[in-house]
């Protein structure tokens, strides 16, 4: 009788995720910061038109969740990177104190929900889009529904196109430009140690 031996995907995490994972969690915070002094100005003239707009340039706050678990492809990486990006702001001196931290697990979790619908198996293009959507849809009903939420007082029809606002810019931000960014990680070989280190050759939709 001839014996195949099948290769399993290992999800335990070995040192150089947890480093990577922190790397990209640091970047994260550092742009978490930049992105978060960027969105006061932008924030403005959205305000003056229609508050509910600024949902469109949340998806920023989104990349490490997504761009972490696309690379590491272990269980709880999307919320890891969120996590600590987000505690990054927040030791940096973020102008919305310690509710970021609140926010990032959230948004994490929102992201780390959609990979483990499909049982981290699947890193394409929907998918990544999928996962900045849910991180986007998680910010969207912390800010309008939670107790710190600054959105709580919008009437129910604000609130709701806060929410799309905030699922769409993750989707594109957060899901497509990190899924984009992965392809081309794995082009530079910088990803060799990893499962994302055929990335760039794997399809877009299947």
């Amino acid at each position: 009788m001839t014996t195949v031996n099948v290769k399993k995907t290992s999800y335990n995490w070995r040192v150089v995720d947890i480093v990577v994972a922190a790397l990209i969690a640091i970047a994260g915070g550092v742009i978490f910061w930049a992105w978060s002094q960027g969105a006061a100005l932008v924030s403005i003239p959205m305000n003056a038109t229609y508050p509910p707009l600024t949902g469109l340039i949340a998806g920023g706050w989104m990349i490490p969740a997504v761009l972490g678990m696309l690379i590491i492809r272990k269980p709880g990486a999307a919320l890891f990177c969120e996590a600590v990006a987000a505690t990054g702001e927040l030791i940096m001196g973020s102008q919305y104190g310690t509710t970021v931290l609140i926010s990032g697990i959230l948004q994490g979790l929102g992201a780390e929900l959609i990979f483990a619908a499909f049982r981290y198996k699947k890193f394409n293009l929907p998918t990544a889009f999928l996962a900045g959507a849910g991180a986007g849809l998680f910010c969207g009903l912390n800010d309008s529904f939670l107790p710190w939420g600054w959105n709580i007082a919008y009437e129910a029809v604000d609130k709701l196109a806060y929410i799309t606002f905030t699922t769409i810019s993750g989707a594109i931000i957060a899901g497509a430009i990190s899924w984009v960014a992965t392809r081309g990680l794995a082009k530079t070989g910088v990803l060799s140690s990893f499962a994302s280190r055929k990335a760039a050759s794997e399809p877009v939709f299947n």
